[in-house]
């Protein structure tokens, strides 16, 4: 079996100036695609978004992840499992970006099923769903790559550079509950 090219993990401090120099990089590119902060290239906003990220995971709200390169460690993407709704519900939303040089090589869809394999084995999540603009054909190629299947189209829904935005959803349901 061949080893993934890349791997998953939780974010620690000392990833801030990395993750900082990511998105610095990547601005123009993820602007594109999502509103964003303007601090996303700072480190002292990656620590705090660090720090934010321990908290969630303690209460249970969001789960962040670095998307690391398996050769080198070097982080290339972030991936998170957000909206966490227990109860009946049981889901999660699933958002992610991936360094613009990586784009192209199967690595955000192997972080996606990654992700997606924590929330039904450690998280015991029944759904995960996605969201991605129309226009984002490579990101509804991730979802449709890692499992997902389509379920419409939510209508002018995000606004994105003072333009709203119509959004595919996806979603794929846990095996262990029938899906």
């Amino acid at each position: 079996m061949k080893a993934s090219p890349v791997y998953i993990r939780f974010p620690e401090e000392t990833d801030a100036a990395e993750l900082a120099a990511l998105y610095a990089r990547n601005r123009e590119f993820f602007e594109t695609f999502s509103p964003g902060s303007p601090d996303s290239g700072t480190e002292a906003y990656q620590l705090r978004r660090i720090v934010q990220g321990k908290e969630d995971r303690e209460a249970d709200r969001k789960y962040s992840f670095v998307i690391c390169r398996s050769e080198d460690g070097r982080i290339v993407g972030s991936v998170e499992l957000a909206f966490i709704q227990r109860g009946a519900l049981q889901c999660g939303m699933i958002g992610y970006s991936l360094d613009q040089a990586c784009n192209g090589r199967g690595w955000m869809t192997e972080a996606v099923k990654q992700a997606v394999r924590y929330a039904f084995e450690e998280l015991k999540l029944h759904r995960v769903y996605g969201e991605a603009m129309l226009r984002n054909i490579g990101s509804i190629r991730v979802l449709e790559k890692a499992g997902f299947h389509r379920e419409g189209v939510a209508r002018s829904k995000l606004k994105v550079n003072g333009v709203w935005e119509d959004l595919q959803v996806m979603a794929i349901i846990n095996p262990a509950d029938g899906g």
